[in-house]
């Protein structure tokens, strides 16, 4: 038989599938994939299923509701200064599809794309499957700063797009105005698009405060806006995307999600809609309590010998543990956490497109979880550690 999609064949299976497999195997506390462990607003889920019993339940518009469509332009407006119209508004299953269906939008094969890494592992196999070319640019940790000089030398006359994902997954950071501010310099001196992965928009901490892309002066036609209710609401499993784009460029997105998912469920939509409308303590609310856990999170792993890296938006903090007197790669270690202290992370390697040039000492830890389940981690780990400090002491010791 001929060969199948080579692309595919040789992509594997997402590293969030496969330590979250191992969490359960195991019995592991999974702080991999970043999940909560408990629902979003009672009010949202309440409309949701209200709206599941109303008689709507067939094809929606293939863009969206026309409540969350209009929910999503008035959320625009209201937290970031973007004056978007309904119509300038896509719904997607998901973030993921969101992304996919921009890049289709905009990239004919051959195009180049500016991607930095660490990155979300979807974005280099999409890229790649579009017949497009990757050009990649490299944060290093642990301050995690862009390096202006690789990135301007990743743009050139065959530039089509910038993917830029903050606050940003892996390494938790938020994007600064100067860094923007030349990255949006870029993108108009090369007549380029840039696709915003900003799903993390509302989840920023101690004083850092996120900025569109596209709030940028002259940007607003460039950027394919990107938000998500899974993280906004912590409702992930709802798979509820939304793009805001200028509409001749919204019009391509939705036809490429036409040729994705064509709609999402009508009655989640609704329900979304109810969310992006409540009051402003709700979301000062979710990012406060998210800074308490990731306070919590880097303390106690702190207090066991990780060297902690700043983290100022997202669900994530990444830890370094050479401290700990570890001698494998992170995805030994990550592997040994699961198995022996029945805790999963992510090893940070998996974000990048050559894990054999990354940084090979970094774990991503989740803490969008409860205190109780957070805290069995840290108990966990600490139990797990001291069992191996004693081992080594006793190997020295007949030795």
């Amino acid at each position: 038989m001929k060969a199948p999609n080579t692309l595919l064949a040789n992509t594997g299976t997402t590293i969030f599938t496969v330590m979250s497999a191992l969490a359960t195997q195991h019995g592991a506390v999974n702080l991999g994939q970043g999940f909560p462990d408990q629902d979003g607003p009672g009010d949202v889920l309440k409309a949701a299923a209200d709206a599941l019993l109303d008689g709507r339940n067939q094809y929606p518009p293939l863009t969206g509701v026309p409540e969350l469509r209009a929910a999503v332009a008035a959320a625009n407006r209201r937290f970031w200064g973007i004056d978007a119209e309904p119509a300038e508004v896509v719904v997607t299953s998901g973030a993921t599809e969101a992304i996919t269906a921009s890049l289709m939008a905009i990239l004919d094969p051959g195009d180049e794309v500016v991607l930095i890494e660490p990155l979300y592992d979807t974005y280099l196999p999409v890229v790649k499957m579009l017949g497009a070319v990757p050009k990649l640019v490299r944060l290093e940790p642990p301050k995690w700063e862009l390096p202006r000089a690789a990135l301007a030398a990743a743009f050139g006359p065959r530039t089509k797009a910038i993917l830029l994902n903050t606050p940003q997954n892996p390494c938790s950071k938020v994007f600064t105005a100067a860094e923007l501010a030349f990255i949006a310099d870029l993108v108009q001196k090369h007549d380029a698009y840039a696709v915003c992965d900003e799903v993390y928009e509302h989840l920023t901490f101690d004083g850092w405060r996120h900025i569109p892309l596209m709030s940028l002066p002259d940007m607003r036609e460039r950027c394919m806006r990107i938000g998500s209710a899974g993280k906004t609401f912590s409702l992930t499993g709802w798979k509820v995307g939304y793009v805001t784009a200028a509409a001749p460029l919204a019009q391509l997105v939705a036809k490429a999600h036409q040729l994705l998912t064509f709609t999402t469920p009508p009655n989640l939509q609704r329900g979304v809609a109810v969310g992006l409308a409540k009051p402003d303590a709700y979301f000062a609310g979710l990012a406060e309590g998210l800074q308490a856990k990731r306070d919590r999170l880097s303390a106690g792993l702190s207090r066991l010998g990780f060297g902690v890296l700043e983290a100022r938006g997202s669900y994530f903090v990444s830890a370094d543990f050479r401290p700990l007197g570890f001698l494998g790669d992170d995805v030994a270690f990550c592997r040994w956490l699961t198995e022996t202290a029945k805790v999963t992370a992510i090893p940070v390697s998996a974000f990048y497109a050559d894990a054999a040039t990354a940084p090979r000492h970094y774990a991503r830890f989740a803490f969008c979880k409860n205190d109780a389940t957070l805290d069995l981690a840290l108990g966990r780990m600490e139990a797990a550690f001291a069992s191996r400090g004693a081992e080594a002491q006793g190997r020295a010791l007949t030795a």
